[in-house]
């Protein structure tokens, strides 16, 4: 945003503006009153983008040192230097100001700019060079959709052989023989999630790529109807899941339409990633049926989150697998509220090495009595602390009428 005295320093007329036909008149608009003066914005965020994408070129190509440009840079060593910085971005504001850049650096897109720019000191191979920057970025902690810019900027300066990769990858019957390189997984990432279709699966292990590979792919559970991200740990060396994936994940959830029914994330979860996925979970939009969290190592903060919401949103979800995470009577307790939860539809519950004690077995015996009209199946394998004796009472109520429950793995 900016004032009028701004535009008069720049030798451009208020008035003038105002009436002009074309291009400024699309500009410029009134946008509100602040302190009684006028300001104004412009149309669009991307006319913005470019002029500041313009500026940074033109100061590279002047050698003229600012904050973002060195002036002893080659074209590819500047524009390597400004991709990194654009990928450090949490909410992306860069993206589209580097794309921008890397369609600059094309001399014919400088000839465009009728030589306002001045053409760069491009010499055989810097083109090259920015693409195999481009191709081998290092995105480790990165979000995936930041990744995915790496790709745009691949198209901007005119490299398709990502895009034919990747549709030939499509095209391909034997899919998982054919290995994918990081870059082309963010390419994939992003033609799965704009396609008309609506992917039926995505599952991680089902793809042959690296660890970093894996993790770009995410992105598209915005349009998957199951998602299932997990890793084998004898072929891949991860085991978590962090925040920025989580806030991926989340943001499907909340998508509209949300296309998400069955949700596998049998993987480290922390904390602040649990609590990320919560917000998408309680979503009004929200329509997940089966949650598997089989071995995330949950705390018994991330538990009471998780279960708090699922329980402000149970109307949709069928299936809950909490097995491996031995939160003990602590996680039981809160989960025995989510179940007494009148709108609570759950039909299989499984709790496979939970540690759970005889107290555990009271609470859930009590949740299902307050509501017996769901629950199927409940699952209590592998919890050497229990006895038969706690059991029992649960697996009576597969003989009652007035219980649901059809069975008892002990």
């Amino acid at each position: 945003m900016f004032y009028s005295e701004d535009l008069e320093k720049c030798g451009l007329s208020v008035t003038d503006a105002s009436v002009y036909s074309g291009v400024c008149t699309e500009i410029f608009r009134r946008e509100s009153v602040i302190f009684h003066k006028t300001v104004y914005c412009f149309v669009h965020l991307s006319v913005q983008e470019f002029l500041a994408a313009v500026y940074s070129f033109h100061c590279h190509t002047k050698r003229k040192r600012t904050e973002d440009v060195q002036s002893r840079e080659s074209l590819d060593e500047f524009l390597k230097r400004m991709m990194e910085k654009s990928l450090k971005s949490p909410n992306g504001h860069l993206d589209l100001f580097v794309r921008f850049l890397h369609g600059l650096s094309l001399e014919s897109n400088q000839r465009l700019l009728g030589g306002q720019q001045g053409l760069t000191d491009n010499h055989p191979g810097t083109l090259q060079k920015v693409i195999n920057n481009l191709k081998e970025m290092n995105t480790g902690g990165v979000s995936p959709d930041r990744s995915i810019n790496i790709f745009h900027c691949l198209l901007e300066v005119k490299d398709q052989s990502v895009h034919q990769e990747v549709q030939e990858f499509l095209q391909s019957e034997n899919r998982s023989k054919k290995e994918l390189s990081a870059i082309q997984c963010s390419a994939l990432a992003y033609m799965l999630q704009m396609s008309e279709e609506v992917l039926e699966e995505l599952d991680l292990i089902k793809y042959n790529t690296t660890t970093q590979g894996s993790l770009r792919l995410i992105p598209a559970v915005r349009n998957c109807r199951k998602a299932v991200i997990r890793f084998e740990y004898g072929s891949l060396s991860f085991s978590e899941l962090s925040e920025v994936q989580c806030a991926v994940v989340s943001s499907a959830l909340q998508s509209s339409p949300s296309h998400l029914i069955l949700l596998d994330l049998s993987t480290t979860l922390k904390d602040p990633g649990v609590k990320l996925l919560c917000a998408g979970l309680q979503s009004p939009k929200c329509r997940l049926e089966v949650l598997r969290l089989e071995r995330c190592d949950l705390s018994e903060l991330s538990c009471d989150w998780l279960l708090s919401a699922l329980k402000s949103n149970p109307s949709h979800l069928r299936l809950l697998d909490l097995s491996f995470n031995q939160l003990q009577d602590s996680g039981v307790k809160v989960l025995s509220g989510f179940l007494q939860s009148p709108d609570c539809k759950l039909e299989t519950l499984r709790l496979k090495n939970f540690r759970l004690s005889e107290l555990s077995c009271d609470w859930l015996l009590s949740a299902l009595k307050s509501n017996p009209s769901h629950l199927r199946h409940l699952d209590l394998r592998w919890n050497q602390q229990l006895k038969e004796s706690s059991v029992k009472p649960l697996m009576d109520l597969v003989h009652s009428r007035d219980y649901q429950l059809q069975s008892v793995r002990y």
